[in-house]
């Protein structure tokens, strides 16, 4: 079965998807300072203003979880949330956030990759993608990035309840045009969902998938 609004198609690893409890553990200003132990966990990762935090707090259901703030960029430490104190749900410093010092972002750089190349617990990386908004440069370079070092990722399109803006294009059109360039750099191309913190589009089924995901890393 495929997912609705994806490429996600659902097997036999699919299972128990619900979030009963969610615990904040630390936040990490670097990648060795992070839990230590063995369960599997996600990373949450996209450019700054691309709706992370209400994502976050929209797959767990608890208002303010993940910090939303109106100063994009607010995130800038590595913050673990243990989920059904089985797996870790990664909220990570969002790129690209204009008022930040040329210091403070090659220091996300550092800090950031140096989490997803010495995590051996990262099942995948949920790399979240502005559908209300033309592809961006910099989206791609994080995922052809995340690509050449292998790293696991799922495309996960926000805002896909905006309308079409003027002279702009809608979500849909915005996705498949990601998608054409995307494809250039992965020679098979990674899931991808559509959702919204608004209406709750995509929601349960992202948690289907990385409950999948889970599932099969713990094989």
């Amino acid at each position: 079965m495929i997912l609705p609004f994806s490429n996600i198609v659902i097997g036999p690893y699919a299972g128990d998807s619900k979030i009963k409890d969610v615990e904040f553990i630390k936040s990490s200003p670097r990648a060795k300072d992070c839990p230590k132990d063995d369960r599997p966990e996600f990373a949450v990762l996209g450019r700054s203003n691309v709706g992370k935090s209400s994502l976050i707090n929209s797959l767990v259901r608890k208002k303010e979880l993940a910090l939303t703030s109106k100063k994009p960029g607010k995130t800038q430490l590595i913050n673990h949330f243990l989920v059904n104190k089985k797996w870790y749900l990664v909220d990570l410093p969002g790129y690209g956030f204009a008022k930040a010092s040329e210091a403070a972002k090659v220091d996300w750089s550092s800090f950031t990759k140096g989490y997803f190349l010495n995590r051996d617990t990262l099942v995948s990386v949920l790399l979240l993608i502005d559908a209300s908004v033309p592809p961006q440069r910099i989206d791609f370079d994080c995922a052809n990035w995340l690509g050449r070092n292998n790293i696991p990722v799922t495309f996960v399109f926000t805002k896909c309840d905006k309308m079409k803006v003027s002279k702009g294009k809608r979500p849909d059109e915005n996705i498949k045009e990601f998608q054409e360039i995307i494809k250039q750099n992965y020679k098979q191309h990674p899931p991808w969902i559509m959702t919204s913190s608004v209406t709750g589009l995509g929601r349960d089924d992202l948690l289907l998938h990385v409950s999948q995901l889970r599932n099969y890393w713990d094989q």
